[in-house]
């Protein structure tokens, strides 16, 4: 279904943020790989967290939920034999299942989405699994994806980080469970590096131990270890948060946004930072940010790199800004559901924004006065692109058709619910 977004000039309200797709994925997969009974509070709800839901019970874990909690019985390092698992558009849940899937002995990774995750690399994992004595099939890197696995070993594995830090915590959840001690060398340079914080976290929590340079770029894992079933919960999610943010800080708003813990370690936490040097009127305590936008914003320079999944939401609110900001840092975002350099400008273009790209950087010349819209916009199929492409339609002049808008629910099925709380004049058409 497409979404029409019509010109809002105000913005008032509050709600609670989403649970975090990134710890809602990591916890029920630890969870999965315990052998007891763990509960997670608060999870997610998303087309990527149902993805990980579904391939974790294909894998042989029992899953109990109610609108509170969701308890999983694992089954550690003993995956049930499956011939097939879908992980729908979701690229970190396949790429941490690949590595799950080198304890099976053949499990094959099928490709329902051939224009978004199908053509997504995975050269990396392929060739770090590889050295553990896993045979890999694949399609050029990409879906569909055969692994025979079912008795990796450890050792010293390398592994770049170059395009994504999604396969160095894949090979963070396995490492542990396999019978030799392992090191993991990180090749060229580590993208996300905050996301692999989160990850070593959840490890944490779980009981796992792992001896992490302080750059990262190397690790030594003890094998033999054991998941530890335990209860966790699940703190609100900033990317989501960040394309609403985004929104009220380009518009006359009142908005408050609940749950959102000033101390996380979620690194698009810096949306509030950005805001912040944006001039944008915000407070941010007690884990509830505050906005009371005036619409008038300066233009910001900022490392993306730790930020990734709001750099989208950042790079929305500077087309409205005085001046010229500066995104930089940002290569890994030509890696995702689209390119979201290239495709995501192109679209913004369209809509009358002024940018420019480069190869890891997007530069924007701000539009104080807003832009004039009464386009129809193509979000291609990603659900970061639909949210930050929304924000840029509540300041046009004339409205914006955003096509396929439903894809919104991979990660945030409730968006356009909440910003019609909010009071924005958005609309489902067919």
């Amino acid at each position: 279904m497409d979404v029409i977004v019509r010109p809002t000039p105000t913005l008032q309200g509050e709600f609670g943020a989403l649970s975090s797709k990134n710890y809602t994925t990591r916890y029920l997969l630890v969870a999965a790989l315990s052998e007891g009974v763990s509960t997670i509070y608060h999870p997610a709800h998303s087309e990527d967290s149902d993805a990980i839901r579904r391939c974790i019970a294909d894998l042989g874990a029992v899953l109990t939920e109610d609108d509170e909690k969701i308890v999983i019985q694992g089954f550690g390092r003993n995956p049930r034999d499956v011939k097939e698992l879908n992980v729908g558009n979701a690229g970190a849940v396949l790429r941490f299942l690949m590595a799950v899937a080198a304890l099976s002995p053949e499990v094959t990774f099928v490709n329902t989405y051939p224009d978004s995750l199908g053509k997504r690399p995975h050269d990396d994992l392929i060739k770090a699994l590889g050295q553990l004595g896993v045979e890999v099939e694949h399609n050029n890197g990409r879906l569909p994806i055969t692994i025979r696995g079912g008795k990796p070993a450890g050792g010293q594995i390398t592994v770049s980080g170059a395009v994504s830090s999604q396969y160095l915590s894949a090979l963070l959840f396995l490492t542990p469970l396999l019978e030799e001690d392992s090191e993991i060398i990180v090749l060229d340079d580590l993208k996300s590096k905050v996301v692999v914080g989160q990850t070593l976290e959840v490890l944490e929590q779980a009981g796992i131990i792992v001896h992490a340079a302080d750059d990262y770029m190397s690790f030594k894992v003890p094998g033999r270890q054991a998941y530890a079933a335990k209860s966790y919960t699940v703190q609100g999610d900033y990317p989501g948060s960040a394309a609403v943010l985004a929104a009220a800080a380009v518009t006359k708003s009142d908005v408050k946004i609940h749950r959102l813990a000033e101390h996380s370690k979620q690194g698009e936490r810096a949306i509030v930072d950005v805001l912040r040097m944006m001039e944008v009127p915000l407070t941010h305590e007690n884990g509830t940010v505050h906005v009371q936008g005036n619409g008038i914003l300066k233009a910001v320079e900022f490392d993306g790199d730790a930020a990734t999944d709001a750099v989208l939401a950042m790079v929305a609110a500077a087309v409205f800004a005085e001046g010229t900001s500066r995104f930089y840092n940002v290569e890994n975002l030509r890696y995702k559901e689209c390119d979201r350099i290239t495709d995501y400008l192109a679209e913004l273009t369209r809509a009358g924004a002024k940018v420019e790209e480069r190869r890891d950087e997007i530069i924007v010349h701000g539009s104080p006065e807003g832009v004039e819209g009464g386009v129809t916009i193509n979000a291609h199929y990603d659900h970061r692109v639909i949210m930050a492409l929304t924000v840029v339609g509540l300041r046009a002049r004339q409205p914006l058709l955003i096509k396929d808008a439903h894809h919104v629910a991979k990660s945030y099925p409730q968006y356009f619910d909440h910003l019609r709380e909010l009071g924005a004049d958005v609309e489902w058409v067919k």
